[in-house]
């Protein structure tokens, strides 16, 4: 469970953790459609290259970029199956009864894995190096113009970071009940599917009563401090575009353009 990084921040003075949090929001939307425009595994290479450099340039260890990955295993896993067996293609392997083998579904499968891996990967990269509070003023700020149409940008914008801050307490909530749990003979592992869901189940009622007691807390919280929406509410310190975002900026730019070449010339 300790091993979900989404959520998490590390603090640091690196060139990424420096960008302004709208930059780092617009480059991942802008990475997520380089994942989707590459067509072969060959292309995932200037997405990856482009990961890369912004791991080197935020100094975050690999350690947790690779543990944002442990998670998904099972996904992984069942999504690479999966593909195996309903990816049709005309140059088969071998034949078992009604399914056949084919390199195209081997294709096929580690290239939704690949791009699941680099869309985790990157999601992740953005929460370890925006602070939640910066996180919610950027997307604020990137909703801003919606207002027009009565959209409740701030609404949205607190409650999306407050769900993504919340992810490393429920995590650390649930691993202290399943210690507890353990502690008083509770088997959480032995015995078939069934019988492990089963045994999940004290385990989940606590959470659910942490949860909702957790939440009461914070509305309270936030109704002690006169908290009542975006209206009228100042910061302490304003966003501002500096040298770094025109970088950060130009470089993403630079592996689109790449990226967009290679899918139309591909």
């Amino acid at each position: 469970m300790r091993d979900i990084t989404l959520g998490q921040f590390i603090a640091g003075n690196s060139l990424i953790h420096q960008c302004d949090p709208r930059t780092k929001i617009v480059i991942m939307i802008v990475y997520i459609a380089m994942v989707f425009f590459v067509e072969s595994i060959p292309a995932f290479a200037i997405p990856f290259v482009f990961l890369i450099v912004s791991l080197l340039l935020s100094k975050i260890p690999v350690s947790y970029i690779l543990k944002s990955l442990k998670p998904i295993r099972l996904l992984l896993i069942f999504m690479f199956i999966l593909n195996l067996f309903f990816t049709t293609g005309k140059h088969e392997i071998f034949h078992i009864w009604k399914w056949s083998l084919t390199w195209e579904a081997i294709y096929q499968s580690f290239f939704i894995t690949i791009r699941i891996v680099l869309l985790v990967t990157g999601a992740s990269m953005l929460t370890l190096t925006t602070s939640p509070i910066k996180l919610t003023d950027g997307i604020e700020r990137l909703m801003n113009p919606l207002r027009v149409f009565r959209f409740p940008a701030h609404e949205l914008a607190m409650m999306m970071t407050i769900a993504l801050r919340f992810i490393p307490t429920l995590i650390e909530e649930s691993d202290k009940i399943m210690k507890a749990q353990l502690s008083r003979g509770a088997d959480l592992e032995s015995g078939n599917l069934f019988t492990r869901i089963k045994s999940m189940i004290p385990i989940l009622i606590p959470l659910f009563v942490s949860s909702f007691r957790k939440a009461d807390e914070l509305a309270t919280a936030m109704e002690s401090r006169c908290y009542h929406g975006g209206d009228g509410r100042t910061r302490l310190h304003s966003l501002k575009f500096g040298k770094q975002d025109l970088f950060a900026g130009l470089m993403t730019l630079g592996f689109f353009g790449a990226t967009l070449a290679v899918f139309i010339i591909w």
